[in-house]
């Protein structure tokens, strides 16, 4: 670790670089704690629901014997695709308990997509909704040798049953036929947690620091799909760090994340929460911002982190506006950027000073830097390096370090570092180097008091609120459709949630091709055709046809000029 880490001058008081030994054990050795001094506090809201931790333990140990006692052994991976549901966190200790790894896997993927990462991770079980097997697991589960086990809930199985009943009648939760599977064990979530039959004595599945807790798909800074293996080392120093930086007290306070448990940024949350003893408020439909308010208004959050558009929707609420929001003192903002007049206009809503602004990345378990908690901030800044962590701001071209006040590639050294990417050991060693450098692909410029600013990309990396897309492969699958000849994706501006971006198309035509002389009639069948290969956040809300394309010396898509003929217009 580099010793002169300047800005370490304006760390909060008492929060200093801590003692590595504080790792050293597995993410369920730490949790354990919490559950053995707060069994009868409330660990999870949903919906009405309340589960306290002594009910988790239960429920994630029976959860962890199950498979234990069919078959599976460390090291196995188990997918969950679901939403922020009670049984994501259950299967998510459950799975960790019995020495597997978490992956988290999008409700959002397509059926392309789903099947794609699970035979990339090889993954042994999946825990999934009815509604999700019907439609998506189901057409294509002859595509996955390796799937043994699937394990089917419903987002009503925790609610209240008259609650359920009514939600499923009136189609607001959704539902699916779960027929049977040749090689594949299918089993009901409640029917192995909720069942006394079933052992919830602890054992030890022989796990060390070393072994990998989750595989985390992201693009990385490529652009393909990949597994970035995280340690029990990487993802539990990460979490103290935070926690410590945060200055959170141990069990006796509620928090309120929307961040999707299947993102890293959910799963970082969660274990947090958990590893803090804390009451977790589970948001299962962030849109729903009367919902937030509700739970907000009722438990009373201290902290709450989300995704910047989440907190835009939460403006344009009157309910938000005016409730009282002086028990909340820690607002997190991270996985996309923030304009600082939006974080202003928060500010004046919740209070000054709450409002810290956090960066990170699925490769660093996830987050590298912060604003301070309690001193001061500098709104539109992610913050300073966080402690333990080493950051240093590199040419892309030379890799020599720049001077200060110039951009450079934000390359972060620090034992949240990823182990590396799963299967891939030339992805890996592209991204760390032989210094032990993750190079991050971000661009940043850092003051004379420690605090960076990312100012640019460096690859064609586009962020939907929060997600992370890539105009390669949204490009590949596009030039499917007869009509098109040439495509260029970038990102632009999304009007209704600052700090987002939307995907923007600029199409060129087949020469001669027959498209019945309605433009517009094609540009929504273009759409149509990636609503069905793409994520719905991948899936371009503008298109503009061109009769010809920038390209640039050598033949390559002029993107940068796309960008600038963009800013232009607006």
């Amino acid at each position: 670790m580099d010793n002169n880490r300047f800005w370490k001058k304006n760390y909060d008081a008492g929060i200093d670089d801590l003692d590595p030994a504080l790792w050293e054990v597995t993410l369920i050795d730490s949790f354990k704690k919490t559950f053995q001094e707060f069994p009868d506090r409330i660990a999870l809201v949903f919906m009405g629901v309340e589960i306290t931790y002594g009910q988790l333990d239960i429920y994630a140990q029976r959860f962890a014997g199950y498979l234990r006692d069919n078959g599976f052994k460390k090291g196995d991976v188990i997918g969950i695709n679901l939403p922020n549901i009670p049984e994501y966190i259950i299967g998510y200790l459950g799975i960790l308990r019995a020495g597997c790894i978490v992956s988290g896997v999008s409700p959002l993927l397509s059926q392309e997509e789903l099947v794609f990462q699970l035979q990339d991770s090889n993954a042994r079980g999946l825990i999934t909704l009815d509604a999700i097997y019907e439609k998506k697991l189901y057409p294509v589960a002859h595509k996955l040798p390796s799937l043994k086990f699937v394990c089917v809930t419903s987002i009503g199985s925790f609610m209240p049953a008259v609650k359920s009943f009514i939600g499923k009648l009136i189609g607001k939760i959704p539902k699916g036929k779960v027929e049977p599977i040749d090689a594949i064990s299918i089993k009901w979530f409640a029917d192995i947690v909720k069942n006394k039959n079933y052992s919830a004595e602890p054992f030890d599945a022989g796990l060390t620091p070393d072994d990998i807790a989750y595989i985390q798909y992201t693009g990385g800074t490529t652009g393909v799909p990949k597994g970035a293996m995280i340690s029990h080392r990487n993802a539990l120093s990460d979490l103290i760090i935070v926690q410590t930086w945060l200055l959170i007290d141990r069990g006796g306070n509620n928090a309120l994340s929307a961040f999707p448990l299947f993102h890293i940024a959910g799963l970082f949350t969660n274990s947090v929460f958990i590893n803090s003893g804390l009451t977790q408020i589970l948001i299962p439909n962030p849109r729903d911002t009367d919902h937030i308010c509700s739970e907000l208004k009722k438990y009373k959050p201290f902290f709450t982190a989300n995704v910047p558009s989440l907190y835009h929707l939460l403006m344009g609420n009157p309910k938000f506006k005016k409730l009282d929001h002086s028990t909340l003192h820690v607002c997190v903002s991270a996985a996309a950027s923030y304009p600082e007049e939006s974080q202003k206009q928060l500010e004046e809503i919740i209070g000054q000073g709450k409002l810290l602004e956090a960066y990170g990345m699925t490769e660093t378990s996830p987050l590298t830097t912060m604003n301070p908690t309690r001193g001061k901030k500098k709104l539109g800044t992610i913050g300073l390096p966080l402690m333990n962590t080493d950051i240093r701001l590199l040419d892309p071209s030379t890799g020599e370090e720049v001077p200060p006040g110039e951009p450079g590639e934000i390359c972060i050294k620090g034992p949240q570092v990823m182990v590396g990417y799963y299967n891939k050991p030339e992805e890996t060693a592209q991204v760390i180097d032989a210094r032990g450098y993750l190079h991050t692909g971000d661009v940043a410029v850092q003051d004379s008091d420690g605090f960076l600013r990312i100012v640019d990309r460096t690859k064609d990396m586009i962020n939907v609120s929060g997600f992370k897309v890539f105009s390669k492969k949204i490009e590949e699958i596009l030039t499917e459709h007869p009509a098109i000849e040439l495509i260029a994706t970038i990102g632009i501006p999304d009007p209704e949630k600052p700090g987002s971006e939307m995907v923007k198309a600029f199409v060129k035509l087949f020469d001669g091709f027959d498209y019945g002389g309605d433009i517009d009639v094609l540009k929504e069948d273009i759409i149509s055709f990636a609503r069905e290969k793409l994520s719905p956040f991948e899936v371009p809300k503008v298109v503009e046809f061109r009769k010809e394309l920038p390209l640039t010396s050598v033949g390559k898509l002029d993107k940068k000029q796309l960008r600038k003929e963009e800013q232009q217009v607006r």
